[in-house]
């Protein structure tokens, strides 16, 4: 694990005192969009009346010191067809760092963390089309000190998207303001040419004045053919967006929270559109139940404070008017990186 990968509630926040409000500004736009041109960075620059060696230069420091973890497209990892669940163990206290080690070396675990709960391990897990889920579970539940496991795979999904607002140094802003993206239902057929382009598409950008260029020289296009395709991904909503992808804790938002809500069957769908309007709410899904789970929707919440976490999830309890909730806050992060799509095939 690097150093900005383990972790526990103590606030960390050191990187984003190294930073001023243009960086701040920067941050909040490339984390959502990041410009699909020749010279992206030029393209920034323009917004805020610097050069785009500045531009440049900022992004590299905000990438050395940690912030910006990577800037590539995110892509659906259902609508690439790979099978994919949101798993949580028991594990014995003293067997947590040899369970999250061996769990981690799957290449398909994205997210794993220590959680305040008899559930104190949860990670995400995805595995191609032709690979058996079941099958890759069954072996991580026999790792010596894991007790029990249940699957959580997604139901239905309202929201998934971070955004950290950088500027607003004011995380407890309970007012919901964000726009729910609508899912493509379109189907995709996905051929081997595509697989070439999300190879490239998910490669950590370089800080450089054409960055494409390199992508589509291994590709045999045109950087505009390129963008063309990315546009195309992103319509279908096989890609959710290209854009920096930054590290939470560093940036300030010590608290993150996972929120799992008891709902009525007949209000769920109400409810998990109302949480997923919130702007401190980055993931909301419906998931299963069991005789020893019955939390069925989950929201996570990202706050600079415990205490603006919980207070977000007061206001949130109270808008939508479900009283029945837990918050699963993250204690360690065990493994944190995007799933490499496609990867020796």
């Amino acid at each position: 694990m690097s150093k900005h990968d383990e972790y526990s509630l103590v606030p960390r926040s050191v990187q984003a005192q190294q930073i001023d409000t243009v960086d701040k500004q920067l941050l909040n736009e490339i984390q959502w969009v990041f410009p699909l041109t020749d010279r992206p960075y030029l393209e920034i620059s323009k917004r805020y009346n610097i050069s785009e060696k500045d531009v440049m230069q900022r992004t590299s420091h905000l990438k050395e010191i940690g912030l910006i973890r990577q800037i590539n497209a995110i892509f659906d990892t259902r609508r690439l067809g790979y099978k994919s669940a949101l798993v949580a163990f028991v594990v014995k206290p003293d067997k947590l760092n040899h369970v999250a080690e061996e769990v981690n070396k799957h290449p398909g675990v994205s997210h794993n963390y220590e959680r305040s709960h008899e559930f104190n391990m949860w990670f995400t897990l995805a595995v191609p089309p032709y690979a058996d889920i079941k099958m890759d579970l069954e072996r991580m539940a026999s790792i010596d000190g894991v007790m029990k496991y249940r699957v959580l795979p997604t139901l239905k999904l309202y929201k998934i998207g971070v955004r950290l607002d950088m500027v607003n140094e004011d995380a407890k802003m309970p007012e919901p303001t964000d726009k729910v993206k609508t899912l493509n239902p379109r189907k995709f057929n996905l051929t081997e040419r595509d697989k070439e382009f999300i190879r490239e598409l998910q490669k950590d950008l370089k800080v450089i004045a054409e960055p494409f260029k390199e992508l589509a020289h291994t590709l045999g296009i045109t950087t505009s053919q390129l963008f063309a395709k990315a546009k195309e991904y992103e319509q279908l909503g096989v890609m959710r967006r290209f854009a920096a992808i930054l590290r939470h804790r560093d940036a300030g938002f010590t608290a993150n929270g996972m929120v799992v809500w008891k709902v009525p069957d007949l209000k769920i769908d109400e409810v998990g559109n109302k949480l997923a309007a919130f702007p401190q709410v980055s993931h909301c899904y419906r998931r299963p139940i069991y005789p020893d789970w019955q939390f069925n929707l989950f929201s996570m919440v990202h706050a600079r404070t415990i205490e603006a976490a919980e207070k977000i999830t007061v206001q949130m309890s109270e808008s939508i008017g479900i009283k029945d909730y837990k918050i699963l806050f993250s204690l360690r992060e065990f493994k944190k990186e995007r799933v490499k799509y496609f990867e020796g095939n």
